[in-house]
C-alpha cells in the first residue's frame, strides 16, 4: 500500500537533525536483505511500510509526513537552526529529545498566552564579565530551595523555586532497554525552559546539572550539553561553559566556599582532607568529585594525587553498583518483586499550574491534563480540584 507524502517535512527533518540522506537510509534499512534507496523514500508516493520505517527514526506520528503544509527552516522552530554547535557531540536520542521538548515548550507557550498566564522572565540577564561567584550570591536569596539532606528531594524543591521564578524545569527519564540513549545531561532553551536528564543514582549530578543549566539561563546562552564534574578544573573550556560552571559551584556551596578555601594543601598525610569534604558533599550537594576536582583548580591538591583520589571514588562507585545489581538478581531469586515501572519524571509546580489554568479555561481536556503531567486518570482530582 501506498500513500502520498510531502517531501518537503522528510527534507525539512533532515536539516533539523543535521542528518545526510544516506545516514537516514542506513538506519531505515537495517534488518533488509535489499536496503531501501533514495528513490524509495523522495517519491511522491510512498510504501506505508517504508513511511513507517522513517518514522521509527523521528516519532512523529505518520500523519506528521502526509500534511501538506510544508514547515519552515528558520530560528524560531528549533534550537538546531539557531546555533550551529554544541556542547556535546548528539546522538540521534539526544537530538529527539531536545525536539520533543522544543516542541513541547512552544505548545505550552500558545496554551499560557490562551489561558492569559504571565510566565515572563523575572531576573535580569547577566554576562559572563560579571563575577559569577557574586551572581551566585545574588540569585541565591530568591533561588535557593530550603536545605534537604536528601538529594532528591533538594532537586524537587529548588526545581519548585525556580517555578516560583517563571523558570520551567522538566526532566525526561530514559528506560533500561531504550536502543540509544541520549548522550546529554541537560540543556537550556530561551526563553524559561531547562530540560534534565534524569539521574537513577546520582541525583547529586542532576543537582549540579540544573545549577549549571540556571546559569545558562542567568546569561541567556542556550546550550545542550553532556557535564563532566572534572571539567570543573578544564582550562580548555569556552569561557561560558567556565562561568556556568564557577556559578553552579557557588551557587550549590554558598557558605561552605569558606570551608573548602580554608583547607591546606591535601595529600595522603591528611587523608587529603577526605572527612571534611565528606561533610561539605552532605551539606551541599555538591558530589565528592566536584569538591575535589574544585581543589585541582584551586592548585590544593596536586594532579598525581587528584588521580589517585579520582580513582579511588571510581572505584566505591563501581563496588556500589556491583552491589546493588547483586541485590536486584537475589531478590528475583527469592520472587520478591519491587516494581518494575519507570520513574515518573518530577513535574514543575509551573508546569502543573499552566495545565490547571488551561484547563479551566476549557483550553484542553482531562486526557491532555493527564498526558501532560503523566498522571492516571484516577488521580486527576489531586490535580483538579
Amino acid at each position: 500500500m501506498k500513500v502520498e507524502q510531502n517531501i518537503a517535512r522528510l527534507k525539512y527533518l533532515l536539516a533539523l537533525y543535521k542528518m545526510t540522506v544516506d545516514e537516514l537510509l542506513l538506519l531505515i534499512s537495517e534488518g533488509l536483505t535489499k536496503p531501501l534507496t533514495k528513490v524509495d523514500i523522495f517519491a511522491n508516493e510512498i510504501n506505508i511500510n517504508h513511511l513507517k520505517r522513517i518514522d521509527k527514526v523521528f516519532n512523529k506520528g505518520l500523519h506528521y509526513y502526509l500534511d501538506p503544509k510544508s514547515p519552515e527552516v528558520n530560528k524560531d522552530a528549533s534550537i538546531f537552526f539557531r546555533k550551529p554547535r554544541f556542547g556535546a557531540d548528539l546522538n540521534i536520542g539526544a537530538k529527539k529529545i531536545v525536539n520533543q521538548f522544543e516542541e513541547f515548550k512552544i505548545s505550552l507557550s500558545a496554551i499560557s498566552k490562551l489561558a492569559e498566564l504571565n510566565i515572563e522572565r523575572t531576573l535580569p540577564v547577566f554576562t559572563i564579565h560579571q563575577d559569577p561567584k557574586a551572581v551566585a550570591r545574588q540569585v541565591r536569596k530568591d533561588l535557593y530551595p530550603d536545605f534537604n539532606p536528601l538529594p532528591k528531594e533538594f532537586l524537587r524543591a529548588f526545581i519548585g523555586k525556580l517555578a516560583e521564578n517563571n523558570i520551567l524545569v522538566f526532566e525526561f527519564v530514559e528506560t533500561w532497554n531504550k536502543k540509544e540513549k541520549a548522550n546529554i545531561d541537560g540543556f537550556f532553551l530561551q526563553p524559561n525552559v531547562i530540560v534534565l536528564k534524569r539521574q537513577q543514582t546520582a541525583f547529586r549530578r542532576e543537582v549540579f546539572t540544573l545549577a549549571h543549566e540556571l546559569g545558562h539561563y542567568l546569561i541567556n546562552e542556550e546550550e545542550i550539553e553532556q557535564l563532566d564534574l572534572a571539567d570543573l578544573a578544564n582550562k580548555k573550556l569556552s569561557a561560558v561553559e567556565r562561568w556556568c560552571n564557577d556559578f553552579a559551584y557557588y551557587f550549590l556551596a554558598g557558605e561552605f566556599d569558606k570551608a573548602l578555601e580554608g583547607l591546606e594543601r591535601a595529600d595522603g598525610s591528611n587523608d587529603y582532607h577526605f572527612d571534611v569534604i565528606e561533610s561539605i558533599s552532605k551539606n551541599t550537594h555538591l558530589s565528592k568529585m566536584a569538591l575535589f576536582t574544585r581543589l585541582l583548580f584551586q592548585k590544593k591538591i596536586s594532579q598525581s594525587n587528584y588521580n589517585i583520589v579520582k580513582a579511588d571514588l571510581a572505584e566505591q562507585y563501581r563496588r556500589r553498583q556491583e552491589e546493588e545489581k547483586r541485590q536486584k538478581e537475589l531478590e528475583k531469586l527469592q520472587g520478591i518483586n519491587k516494581g518494575g515501572s519507570t520513574p515518573k519524571p518530577i513535574n514543575s509546580p509551573l508546569l502543573v499550574s499552566t495545565i490547571q489554568a488551561a484547563f479551566y479555561e476549557g483550553i484542553i481536556n482531562e486526557y491532555d491534563v493527564c498526558k501532560t503531567l503523566n498522571i492516571s486518570p484516577n488521580k486527576l482530582d489531586k490535580y483538579l480540584q
